[in-house]
This record gives structure tokens, sequence and C-alpha cells, in this order.
């Protein structure tokens, strides 16, 4: 048993949800974040812009002003068997991936472990 873990931007939550019920991943959790990437930003740059009055009236441009900004993404959670990793990953990224930066992130981890609430059970499925 695996969870895959998907930090996705915030307007592929529908089509990420549709995805994964079409692949027979019906069972997750989603939820709001903040965070940033590694991506640096160019300071010098980005002070030459503010400093000549250049930063567009736009969302784009308070993007801009605001160098430490965190981005709101979505964070999907699901537990799969072993052998829905890759269907669960592939699905992910075919309907996350635009070729640019901020598309997101995979982590897969492994699952020791769990127990039904209800009645204490242990148990290796992944529902």
């Amino acid at each position: 048993m695996k969870e895959v873990m998907a930090i996705v931007r915030q307007n592929k939550v529908n089509v990420t949800k549709e995805a994964l019920a079409e692949a027979g991943i019906p069972a997750f959790t989603c939820r709001k974040v903040l965070g940033r990437g590694k991506k640096l930003i160019d300071m010098t740059l980005l002070r030459s812009i503010v400093d000549s009055g250049e930063v567009p009236a736009t969302p784009a441009g308070e993007y801009l002003s605001e160098m430490n900004r965190l981005i709101s993404k979505r964070v999907f959670t699901m537990i799969v068997e072993d052998n829905d990793v890759e269907k669960a990953v592939n699905t992910i990224m075919d309907v996350n991936s635009t070729g640019n930066p901020g598309d997101g992130k995979i982590f897969v981890l492994p699952i020791y472990e769990n127990y039904r609430v209800r009645n204490g059970e242990r148990t290796t499925e992944a529902y």
C-alpha cells in the first residue's frame, strides 16, 4: 500500500477528481494549502521594475511586487494498492501538466499499517 500525495493548482481540482474517479480511484482527501516552489525571483529585475513604476496594475503586477508571496494550491492525498500507484500518478500528471512551472508535485510514500477507527481492525487493504 502507498500514499500518493499531489500538490496541484487550485483551478485543477475538478478535473483531477473527475479523472481519478474515471481511473477507478474515487477515494481521496483534498485540502487547501499555501506555499511556494523553489524557483527564485530575480530580485534585481524585480527592484528595477518596481522602482521604475512599471509594475502593471494587474494580478500579475501584484504578484511581482510581493517578494515572498504564498500561492494557494490544493493537496490531494490518496491511499492506493501498490499496483495502482502508476495509474494514480499518471492520471494526476495527465490532467495537471501545462508544461509550466507551478504545475505541481507528486510524492509517493509507503504505508506500513492502517486501522479502521470504527472497530480497531488492523487491515492491509487500501480501502
